[in-house]
């Protein structure tokens, strides 16, 4: 008779979460922190640039923060407000009223769902790495020239262009005031701890630079109670107002829906498009899982659908916090949501406790994050190696100061493509005989034909220098023209082509190939 001994269950042990569990959670709880200090200015300088209370701002932060962030798709980036869209929803709202303002978000967040769901999104994946980080130094610029304002508590005068070309009448104004002296002192020593920091390095693995910069800058101000302004944020329930059915029956009307829905595509296309360069250039900066660009737009649609039941601005994913959060150390989405959390808590049910945090210290933490996104040191050896790369992020860098983002990196976009169908258009002629004698080696009988083969890809770029070297060769000799060795021929070549064939022929007939005729 056999026996069978049944092995008696030991008691499971609760788990211990292990120390690179804990150093993530530590990661992302710090980042989120960073994040946050970084939110807060731009939530509310969107708004109120927007014309729009500053609330509502807030109110899209912490829908990026909460629901976008939970979304699958890119895990690092953060959304919210974006000043890519600060114009067109200043002009929805003179145009249509504040509470439009929710029906138009709310139809552009639709629009987007629709769109992830088409797999749309994975076509912004071909984007040309000199685009994207002439978007980076682009925004840097941007945000470096508004945020000077912000430094001293002045106000900035509107785009790019307007606020750099008032740099020169804001230092002398800053030099004859000494609130503004005082403001330019707590700024500029939020940018230099900002910088000194990290160089201690036991405590920065600690403790993040922006979060010890702010902090040091609050106490100060309180304690000397300097005269700089705060932050002011008010509660948000008063500010949240759903669309209803009268602010869609008024879009619908005749004369206000071709206006409408030229809103909501705009709305969609660049707050989509900012959302997914943005996570070209997050992916870029760090070495963890990359973006699924169809689910990152599903994740947006779904936050701008809820902000606009809120009444609130539209969302984008913006590139000033998502690589704060990089730089900061986060390892997880966990960051972003709780970046959220703190906007929440805060804004909500603590409003005052942002009254104590000067305008001017998050003003140093954004010029700070600026200037980190302008590529100075890689500009050298790309100006060196790769000189039409560089000149592409040139370009897009100045487009976007001189526009905004969405038309600079379409100007990108199309001087990349332009440059990529320069250098892949390389087309040659092999000449062979042209050198010949007078005469045979007998004297007698008349020289070989020229025999000219046409090598690589043939198109309208290079068209000119073709003719050129075609129109070059001695009239009073037969030529022989090979094309079997292109590998492309487009509409215009095979047209100048035929037409130099037909002129050369001639009456006498100086001209013959081996190759089909090209003459359309």
């Amino acid at each position: 008779m056999r026996r069978f001994r049944i092995a008696r269950q030991r008691p499971s042990r609760p788990s211990i979460p292990s120390r690179h569990t804990l150093s993530v959670w530590r990661a992302d709880f710090t980042a989120s922190l960073v994040v946050f200090l970084v939110a807060v200015p731009l939530c509310v300088g969107v708004a109120v640039a927007s014309g729009v209370p500053a609330e509502l701002g807030l109110v899209t932060g912490i829908v990026g923060g909460l629901l976008t962030g939970l979304l699958p798709g890119s895990s690092l980036q953060v959304s919210g407000p974006a000043a890519g869209l600060t114009v067109l929803v200043y002009e929805a709202v003179q145009e249509y009223g504040l509470r439009a303002l929710g029906a138009l978000v709310l139809l552009a967040g639709v629009l987007q769902l629709a769109m992830g769901a088409l797999r749309l999104g994975r076509w912004f994946r071909a984007i040309s790495v000199a685009v994207v980080q002439g978007m980076l130094a682009g925004i840097g610029l941007v945000l470096i020239a508004g945020q000077l304002y912000a430094l001293v508590d002045a106000r900035a005068p509107g785009n790019g262009p307007a606020n750099l070309a008032g740099l020169p009448d804001l230092a002398a104004n800053t030099a004859g005031s000494g609130t503004a002296l005082s403001a330019l002192a707590v700024g500029a020593g939020t940018i230099v701890l900002l910088v000194l920091w990290p160089k201690w390095q036991r405590a920065a693995r600690v403790l993040p630079a922006p979060l010890v910069a702010v902090a040091l800058a609050t106490v100060v101000v309180f304690v000397l109670d300097l005269p700089v302004a705060r932050v002011e944020v008010e509660g948000l329930l008063e500010v949240v107002q759903p669309p209803g059915g009268a602010d869609f029956a008024g879009l619908m009307e005749a004369e206000a829906l071709a206006g409408a829905l030229g809103t909501v595509l705009a709305f969609a296309l660049i707050a989509s498009a900012e959302s997914l360069f943005s996570a070209a250039a997050v992916d870029r900066l760090h070495d963890g899982p990359k973006t699924d660009y169809d689910k990152e737009l599903m994740a947006q649609g779904a936050g701008n659908t809820v902000c606009g039941l809120l009444g609130a601005l539209p969302m984008t994913a913006v590139i000033v916090r998502s690589s704060a959060n990089v730089f900061a150390g986060a390892r997880t989405k966990a960051s972003r949501v709780l970046h959220g959390v703190w906007l929440l808590v805060f804004a909500a049910a603590f409003p005052a406790a942002l009254g104590v945090v000067p305008l001017a210290a998050l003003a140093g933490v954004l010029v700070h994050a600026g200037g980190k996104l302008i590529p100075v040191k890689q500009w050298r050896p790309l100006w060196r190696e790769h000189r039409g790369e560089a000149v592409v992020l040139a370009a897009t860098a100045v487009a976007i100061v001189a526009t905004n983002m969405f038309e600079g990196v379409l100007l990108g976009l199309l001087m990349a493509v332009a440059k990529s169908a320069w250098e892949t258009s390389h087309v040659h002629l092999e000449i062979v005989g042209l050198d010949e004698p007078a005469t045979t080696r007998d004297g007698a009988g008349p020289r070989r034909p020229i025999r000219v083969r046409a090598l690589g890809n043939a198109t309208f770029l290079r068209l000119p220098k073709l003719l050129d070297q075609l129109e070059a060769l001695p009239k009073d000799r037969e030529v022989e023209l090979d094309l079997t060795g292109l590998r492309h021929l487009d509409h215009a070549c095979a047209a100048a082509l035929g037409a130099w064939e037909e002129q050369r022929r001639g009456p006498d007939g100086t001209a013959r190939k081996e190759a089909p005729s090209v003459a359309p």
